[in-house]
């Protein structure tokens, strides 16, 4: 008689190529495959420590108080602004690839050891 329901098995990770022979088996959730808890742990920590100063360290609410010599401009229309972070990137773009391919001197070098070669010149002194 076999039972209707199995119970789940462990996921096990695959056998490192490395590590030390005739050592105990680890438990299925002590690494995620060879990831360590801990480096994961860790990078995360990190990852959000990073991030939290960087908002801290920003605080838009500190831009509506005026400093002292503070004196705005007008703001930029939409034209403007796409203009400005949008075409003006782009122009600059092809110009300094239209610079880099026109001012490429790299197909003008020849390559001396086979452009010399005649091969129906020397075929021609040998008979």
């Amino acid at each position: 008689m076999t039972p209707a329901h199995t119970a789940p098995t462990a996921p096990t990770c695959p056998a490192a190529p490395y590590g030390t022979p005739g050592a105990r088996p680890r438990k299925a959730f002590a690494t995620f495959c060879t990831v360590d808890k801990k480096n994961a742990l860790r990078a995360g920590a990190l990852a959000a420590g990073t991030t939290l100063m960087m908002l801290l360290m920003t605080s838009p609410a500190l831009a509506l108080t005026r400093d002292d010599g503070d004196d705005p401009g007008t703001g930029l229309s939409v034209i403007e602004t796409l203009g400005l972070y949008v075409a003006a990137p782009i122009v600059l773009f092809l110009v300094i690839a239209g610079l880099v391919m026109v001012l490429d001197k790299s197909h003008k070098q020849k390559d001396v050891t086979t452009s010399n070669i005649d091969t129906k010149t020397q075929a021609e002194a040998k008979a």
